[in-house]
């Protein structure tokens, strides 16, 4: 982004002095504001295909059988991750626009891994996994964890190759 301070120096630069206030209300008069940039996990072409394809699959199902599905996932939450904010120049409502968001990936410094799940019944247990976590380490997990959620009747669908 562009800042204020920046403007007025391309203003000096070809020989005219704008004072920042100025400069600010021309923004806000056009509508555009100073805003921090919001954080969203990068989606690729192939994640926005997959989530369109199980929405359009799923788009008549009912509501009793969404509160038999059980979902489960896992993050990694950095410790020493960045913090800073980056401020946007936007207009109203356009605050998730990719131009106005930080893509972030799951990768960095010190960091610890969890897993969870939830139904239309409550959440399960939040469990730390130690180490990577690679297909053995997740299956392990949800044989460990899913039995107690699968007694509320809760189904369990799985990505391929998942299946505890």
């Amino acid at each position: 982004m562009v800042t204020l301070d920046e403007l007025q120096g391309f203003a000096a630069q070809v020989g005219e002095s704008v004072h920042r206030t100025t400069i600010s209300h021309v923004l806000h008069k056009v509508g555009l504001h100073g805003r921090v940039a919001r954080r969203k996990p990068l989606l690729t072409d192939k994640h926005k295909k997959s989530r369109l394809q199980f929405a359009t699959s799923h788009v008549g199902d009912t509501a009793n059988m969404w509160k038999k599905m059980l979902w489960s996932d896992e993050t990694k939450i950095e410790l020493f991750g960045q913090n800073t904010k980056h401020y946007v120049w936007q207009k109203t409502n356009t605050a998730h626009h990719s131009e106005h968001t930080i893509p972030t990936v799951k990768y960095g410094g010190g960091s610890i891994m969890l897993w969870g799940c939830f139904s239309s019944a409550g959440t399960g247990k939040l469990v730390r996994a130690d180490g990577k976590m690679d297909g053995a380490k997740y299956r392990a997990i949800m044989e460990e964890n899913l039995l107690e959620r699968l007694e509320t009747g809760a189904e369990v669908h799985l990505p391929a190759g998942q299946r505890p």
